[in-house]
């Protein structure tokens, strides 16, 4: 029997949601950590540039990819042209990838939330507590299953029900919540320094390598090539503008970013100094973080606040990479919406063991010398990513033909403002980018090109 469609009930439960998967760890661990290595206001000034051309221009694609077919990315691509099926393969296997791994960071967020709540942030700040956590074999899977059941029952309710219902609660909130704390830091004595680091241009740290570093980060943190944007495109009504709405997303996406590094740069810069900064990823939302948390007056209510804005953005992104693999099992095996959610939680039980356990127990277990959860990471986001990007762009700008997407775009006479930006990005500029993206992350991740 063939499953009805979802649907978002129009443009702001889309672009709610859209946000909501495109504002995720990437924004508050990632995008502070880079702004602050690259030369505050300069990174973020490229960062912008690359997220209104680049950004917007992929973001567009796919979004309008989903609405036109009504399909997940398993199919649209084959729709679009059957000699690109295999795209929607790939495609389909980015989420499938990264939603376990995703989840398992996800877990050690609940974790240290509830350690807050507890008023246990002093012992989370302790040397050696967060590395005792992860290679414990028991406690990292507990939040694990934790953190994925509740992304399962919130995908279980549906488009409407669950996605769009939980967005319009979770978004709002993640940005009150990041606000509060922003300005909360700004409060602290010597944070205007930190803001300065962090907003000033630092012209001797720009570089080739700032340019890699902010077009991975746009790459990212935009949800690009997951199947995620064909997706959530493939449930909006005709009626919704697109533009309208890539421009929105893309608004939220920009001002989380920029407040999350208000929330942590200036913190780290007053209690840890430059060299606080240094650190990136876990080092720094789970080591050096709960440190500066123990130092700063009201510690304890900021580091639970900061923890439950950071399990937002987490649900928010992992919701959308399980509904987008929700949606291709549906469509490709016609499964109900329940029989999807299961076959996905025992594939995310499957090879979310491993990424957990690969900090522990199966620690001395490698895959081209790294743990199953880095691995993992490096094939989503360092090749079949930027492989399925470049590939789209190839379909879009030299197959099929950029009218395809903006005969989508303009269906009720809506004006295309950045229509030739948008042909040249997608013909000419996305696909160097994409390449470069490609060969230097690879080369980072083997320790050739130093980032």
């Amino acid at each position: 029997m063939e499953q009805k469609r979802g649907s978002f009930t129009g443009g702001i439960g889309f672009v709610l949601a859209a946000a909501g998967s495109a504002v995720g760890l990437g924004n508050l661990w990632r995008f502070p950590y880079l702004a602050a290595q690259y030369g505050g206001g300069i990174f973020i000034l490229v960062y912008i540039i690359l997220a209104l051309s680049f950004g917007f221009a992929l973001m567009t694609v796919e979004i309008a990819i989903g609405r036109k077919t009504g399909s997940s990315p398993i199919t649209a691509y084959g729709k679009l042209n059957k000699k690109f099926g295999f795209l929607g393969v790939i495609a389909s296997l980015v989420p499938v990838i990264i939603l376990p791994y995703y989840c398992v960071i996800g877990g050690w967020v609940t974790k240290y939330m509830t350690t807050f709540l507890q008023g246990l942030g002093a012992p989370a700040a302790k040397d050696g507590y967060f590395s005792a956590f992860i290679g414990d074999t028991f406690s990292p899977l507990f939040f694990f299953m934790i953190f994925l059941i509740l992304t399962a029952l919130i995908v279980m309710g549906g488009v409407e029900k669950g996605i769009e219902k939980v967005s319009r609660f979770l978004m709002p909130a993640l940005i009150v919540l990041t606000i509060v704390i922003s300005v909360y830091v700004l409060t602290i004595p010597g944070a205007l320094e930190g803001v300065k680091y962090y907003l000033i241009p630092n012209f001797s740290k720009f570089s080739f390598k700032t340019i890699c570093a902010a077009m991975g980060q746009m790459f990212y943190s935009m949800s690009l090539a997951m199947g995620i944007m064909i997706t959530y495109g493939s449930y909006t009504k005709k009626e919704v503008n697109l533009t309208k709405s890539v421009n929105q997303i893309e608004i939220f996406d920009t001002i989380i970013a920029m407040l999350a590094g208000l929330m942590v740069v200036p913190a780290v810069y007053v209690f840890s100094g430059e060299a606080g900064l240094s650190s990136s990823g876990a080092g720094l939302m789970f080591i050096t973080l709960p440190k500066v948390f123990d130092q700063m007056p009201g510690g304890g209510i900021i580091g639970f606040l900061f923890f439950a804005l950071v399990l937002f953005a987490a649900l928010t992104s992992s919701v959308s990479v399980m509904e987008a693999v929700v949606s291709t099992i549906m469509d490709k095996f016609n499964r109900t919406r329940g029989q999807a959610c299961a076959i996905c939680l025992a594939i995310c039980v499957l090879l979310g063991i491993p990424s957990s356990l690969g900090n522990g127990a199966w620690s001395h277990i490698t895959i081209l010398g790294m743990d199953f959860l880095t691995f993992f990471d490096y094939i989503s986001n360092s090749i079949l990513m930027p492989f399925v990007a470049l590939c789209t762009c190839i379909l879009i700008g030299w197959v099929v033909g950029t009218k395809v997407i903006t005969d989508e775009v303009t269906l009720n006479g809506e004006h295309f403002g950045r229509k030739r930006l948008f042909e040249i990005m997608i013909k000419y500029v996305a696909p160097v980018l994409l390449v470069i993206i490609l060969i230097t992350y690879t080369l980072a991740q083997f320790g050739l090109f130093t980032m």
